[in-house]
């Protein structure tokens, strides 16, 4: 069995004190592969510096998260470009996109940048690692304006009923990342996702350290944790595990190809 995190902050200071036994947990449960985003400028040096020192098994994303744009956003865009230029060894942009949830101070702000950085993927052809929260219509209107020209990627932490997943799925080469939420109780996703989004558009992801899987709800998330979300996902649609491992993993290759070269 082979399973891909397509999303951990391995380089958080959650990690500092044991990130190799981390990664080694994370091997030891079946991972062969990591996709690490990065949120603002210093957290792209080191999702750079984490793929170097775990070759072939950490890749880097590069991205201003929108929590993290404030007045000074463009600043901070053209140093992260002048990395994604410098370093080919980048397989995204991310983790960008809109976040409502908590204000709207800077929304006119987010905006720009999210679409600042939806055409950089366009001219780079990297994909991008989407972040969204209580901002869809706005996120959707601002992908179809590009919609024939995106290179695709990932809607990450999905957690939304049937016309969300299907508004988001009518964006051609784009899936939907499904991570620990799926094994909570009042979780609505084991019966939403099996009735409208078929297994060729999901792929496996953590968000660690954030929201750890049952039954590890409420400690530090790892990507080890990752086979947990694959079991419920077999549960779901009724499969094995080994399906959904395989099933996910390609995916997360055809997603982010650059992760398969390299």
């Amino acid at each position: 069995m082979q399973l891909i995190d397509t999303h951990t902050h391995l380089d958080g200071a959650e990690f500092e004190n044991d990130l190799p036994e981390v990664v080694s947990r994370a091997i030891e449960n079946g991972l062969i592969k990591v996709f690490v985003p990065a949120i603002d400028l210093p957290s792209s040096e080191h999702a750079l510096q984490l793929s170097k020192r775990f070759p072939h098994f950490a890749y880097a994303m590069i991205g201003l998260h929108p929590e993290e744009v404030k007045s000074d956003y463009k600043a901070t865009l053209t140093q992260i470009r002048h990395l994604i230029d410098e370093n080919p060894s980048i397989i995204g942009i991310g983790e960008v996109g809109l976040d409502f949830y908590w204000s709207r101070e800077f929304e006119k702000e987010q905006l720009d940048a999210f679409e600042t950085q939806v055409r950089w993927s366009v001219e780079t052809r990297l994909p991008l690692m989407i972040h969204c929260r209580k901002a869809q219509n706005e996120m959707v209107s601002i992908l179809k304006r590009y919609k024939s020209e995106l290179a695709g990627g990932i809607f990450h932490c999905f957690t939304g009923n049937e016309i969300e997943a299907k508004q988001l799925l009518e964006f051609d080469n784009f899936g939907l990342g499904i991570g620990g939420v799926l094994t909570f109780k009042k979780s609505l996703l084991p019966t939403t996702l099996p009735a409208c989004v078929p297994l060729d558009r999901i792929v496996l992801e953590t968000d660690s350290p954030y929201m750890a899987p049952v039954p590890h709800r409420g400690q530090r998330n790892e990507s080890a944790f990752v086979v947990h979300v694959a079991e419920k996902l077999a549960e779901s649609y009724g499969t094995s595990i080994d399906e959904i491992a395989a099933r996910t993993t390609a995916n997360a290759l055809h997603y982010f190809p650059l992760a398969n070269e390299s």
